[in-house]
């Protein structure tokens, strides 16, 4: 007996999901799952070091000079990353308050754990506020692109020159000072250093050019050789190569610092912060941090992630929020107070980050180091080749620097130039850019006035 299939116009069709709940979960999800894409396993791998040259020297020098708990500062950050991934989709960087790690570094007794967490409280408690409120965003409309371009310049400069110094000089991160030239051989000598710079100049090139035109393409496409070997250069993940052979030296540098890892995460208290801490973490740390916070961490990274993703522009009042909210949680706890930075942006595009899924690499890194070793990773951190440390801060800084190509007008690269020179001089992104304001304000009047 043969059996009947059902008619197909007879079936009771599906009916649509009306259930807002499950409507909301699923585009939840379609978003985590587009936002941590890999655009590339290898160029994602390679992107999450671009941040590394930053990060590791000031986490290293808080944690000997001042005894912040690294362990709990690798878990809180490590968060941080996957969040900011999931949230934002790029690589958006997690980096220290730069500010307030310079004070607490330079200052010797009257600047510790409890000071630096209330600078840090505060610092996210303002930036939050101006996030909320949407003055943020009012700010970051008014403030003028060649002022930005400024900003972003003075910074990448001054990471190259920060690598450069830790190539060629020997650190002491304890006390943030040059000791003495480095030596040209040895596992963290000018050779080693040479040698990466090299390796990653030729495997990435100067970087990627953003607006390629279609003549290039159609070039690039006619030359089928050369674009094989671009395919072939484009899956070595050459800043990934470059910091596993840092590992490797660190070990081979001082072979006993195995006896020295203990395994298991550190103790996580919360901090108690007494009313002079709180008075001296505002004064000290807050105030020369702020105007950094908002003109590197937000202002700038905002135009810079416009610049290097267009259509997935993001609001200078959610960057605010973010970071704020990500130290009114850590600071609490001993995690090292932090900030996005278009520093950090630029070195994980410029080594081949290019989705949220990046910088989630880098997040669950972290946090499996600060839960299986804890505090005595400085240990190994410590025996890192700093020359290599300076290889890799110097590729971002130079990537950072290079942003400033959009400036067609002399009028637009006086502004940018004057505020890059006062900021470098002065060593205050603030100074730098109420000068720009200054300059851009008189121009625009002269403009006015002229017949």
């Amino acid at each position: 007996m043969e059996s009947q299939s059902p008619n197909p116009q007879t079936l009771p069709e599906t009916p649509p999901n009306n259930n807002p709940m499950s409507r909301s979960l699923a585009y939840i999800v379609q978003r985590v799952t587009r936002n941590l894409g890999f655009h590339s396993k290898w160029g994602e791998l390679n992107g999450a070091m671009g941040d590394l040259g930053t990060y590791i020297p000031i986490v290293l020098a808080l944690t000997l000079a001042k005894d912040l708990n690294l362990g709990t500062t690798l878990i809180f950050t490590g968060i941080y990353n996957v969040v900011t991934g999931v949230l934002y989709g790029v690589p958006m960087p997690v980096q220290p308050m730069k500010s307030i790690a310079a004070v607490a570094i330079s200052d010797s007794s009257g600047f510790n754990i409890p000071e630096i967490m209330a600078a840090g409280i505060c610092t996210g408690a303002i930036l939050l506020v101006l996030g909320v409120t949407g003055l943020m965003q009012i700010v970051y409309k008014f403030i003028p692109l060649s002022v930005v371009r400024g900003i972003q310049l003075s910074q990448g400069l001054s990471f190259a020159m920060s690598a450069v110094k830790y190539i060629r000089k020997v650190q002491d991160f304890s006390k943030s000072k040059s000791m003495g030239n480095r030596q040209w051989l040895g596992l963290d000598g000018m050779v080693l250093a040479i040698v990466c710079a090299g390796f990653i100049t030729f495997i990435n090139g100067a970087g990627q050019e953003r607006n390629q035109s279609d003549e290039a393409i159609v070039d690039e496409e006619r030359n089928v050789r050369r674009k094989r070997m671009r395919k072939i250069m484009a899956t070595i993940p050459s800043a990934f190569i470059i910091f596993l052979l840092g590992v490797v030296l660190a070990f081979i540098r001082r072979p006993k610092v195995v006896n020295d890892i203990k395994f298991g995460p550190s103790e996580m208290e919360i901090v108690k912060i007494t009313g002079h801490s709180w008075k001296e973490g505002f004064i000290k740390g807050t105030i020369p941090q702020l105007p950094l916070s908002v003109l590197n961490s937000v202002i700038a990274v905002c135009n810079l992630s416009s610049d290097l993703f267009p259509g997935r522009e993001f609001s200078a009042t959610s960057v605010s929020v973010t970071v704020g909210l990500m130290n009114l949680v850590g600071c609490w706890f001993g995690a090292m107070p932090c900030c996005h930075g278009a520093g950090g942006l630029a070195g994980q595009y410029k080594f081949g980050g290019r989705s949220g899924g990046c910088v989630a690499l880098l997040g669950a890194a972290k946090m499996m180091l600060g839960l299986v070793l804890g505090t005595s990773l400085v240990t190994i951190l410590h025996q890192f080749p700093v020359g290599i440390l300076g290889v890799l801060l110097l590729f971002a800084g130079i990537e950072l620097a290079m942003t400033f190509k959009d400036m067609n007008s002399k009028q637009e690269s006086f502004v940018m130039l004057i505020c890059t020179a006062v900021s470098l001089v002065g060593s205050s992104a603030a100074v730098g850019f109420v000068c720009g304001m200054l300059v851009h304000v008189l121009l625009k009047l002269r403009t006015l006035c002229m017949p």
